[in-house]
């Protein structure tokens, strides 16, 4: 190692090894290494800042984060603000750690703060090898398991595999709702004129309908509960027809199971999950008394049929071509492809730093 590095960064660095836990454990936004290089970038160029101090910038930092993230990747943190601040824990980057990070990083002119948008930089060229494969795909080339095997094979995209089956359960059923022409029929049963008069603004407002007109008839609709959530639990897609939909890939574990039942109201429940996860979900589900609010459990294997199915020569026109233009919308939505990342990285000087071995990216 060069001998300029060797008195600040030891090999076993605990800030470092603290800073590569949050980088790896980060969606590909990495707001909360932004937060970090953001602080670091306040404590080497302004004088005052005392990184043991944390109320001194604890909040401030938020607004220094925001305002990177929104020029790189197009979007802020919408996580609470109890999962914010968790940076700041003793398991992930306490001010101690912190300081010690302010050292290296002001006595190597921004080297911390270069290594942390570098690693920013690479989850990004990652998101445009995606963003580049769903683009090019055609009705002949597009496969679902290919792209999900993407996710599974690239480090930085790893923990970002849930959105991703997200985008493609929700493309996927839109498509063939839309298609179908399915609708739904909302009605007043109750014909009585009083209590349709007395709350005539509550039928109009809420409802939808009036007392005149009392029945209304609605397209068939999937929504997504919101893009970027750190949550992997609980709602992710619901329908105006009735049923929530849960996306899993990973493990569904009876405290899981408790957690989403605690969090969901929907009388139908449809879960999309792994084949291999199937028959254990099953026996979950009928351990903790919930089997009788399951409308459904739709596995990989069977997304992957119907996907080919639209995409066949039966469909291609009419559903082919919606469904791989939803996907591509969707994932826009999600996912980051800044194309100012790298005048970013000039403006800063970021990329004439030349990062020492004991500092090389890994994603």
């Amino acid at each position: 190692m060069n001998k300029k590095y060797d008195e600040f960064m030891p090999t076993k660095n605990l800030s470092k090894s603290a800073l590569d836990l949050i980088i790896r454990k980060s969606r590909v936004h990495l707001y909360k290494p932004i937060q970090i290089a953001e602080i670091l970038l306040h404590h080497r160029t302004e004088k005052g800042w005392d990184l043991n101090d944390l109320q001194s910038y604890r909040n401030i930092s938020k607004r220094w984060r925001d305002e990177v993230s929104m020029l790189l990747v197009g979007r802020r943190s919408t996580s609470s603000q109890k999962y914010q601040d968790n940076v700041f824990e003793a398991n992930a980057m306490p001010p101690e750690l912190l300081a010690q990070l302010g050292v290296i990083n002001k006595k190597n002119k921004g080297l911390v703060e270069a290594y942390i948008y570098k690693a920013l930089e690479a989850r990004l060229s990652s998101v445009r090898d995606v963003e580049n494969y769903i683009k090019k795909s055609t009705a002949d080339s597009f496969s679902l398991k290919e792209l999900v095997a993407i996710f599974q094979t690239t480090p930085g995209l790893r923990r970002s595999i849930d959105k991703m089956y997200e985008i493609l359960v929700y493309a996927l059923f839109s498509t063939i709702v839309r298609a179908l022409r399915a609708q739904i029929t909302l009605e007043i049963g109750n014909k009585d004129e009083e209590i349709l008069k007395d709350f005539e603004r509550f039928i109009k407002m809420v409802l939808g309908v009036d007392s005149k007109q009392t029945k209304l008839i609605l397209p068939a609709a999937l929504y997504r509960v919101g893009v970027t959530n750190a949550a992997d639990r609980g709602l992710d897609i619901w329908a105006n027809f009735g049923p929530a939909i849960q996306v899993k890939h990973l493990t569904l574990t009876p405290e899981l199971v408790e957690d989403i039942a605690d969090n969901l109201t929907a009388d139908h429940i449809v879960i999309v999950c792994l084949d291999s996860e199937r028959e254990a979900i099953e026996t979950l589900l009928k351990q903790v008394g919930w089997s009788d609010r399951i409308q459904g459990i739709i596995t990989i294997n069977d997304l992957d049929d119907w996907y080919k199915l639209c995409l066949s020569k039966k469909y291609r026109a009419t559903l082919g071509s919606k469904l791989l233009a939803d996907v591509e919308r969707e994932f826009d939505a999600e996912f980051p492809s800044s194309k100012e990342i790298e005048p970013f990285m000039f403006k800063r000087g970021y990329d004439k730093i030349v990062l020492p071995p004991d500092w090389q990216v890994q994603i």
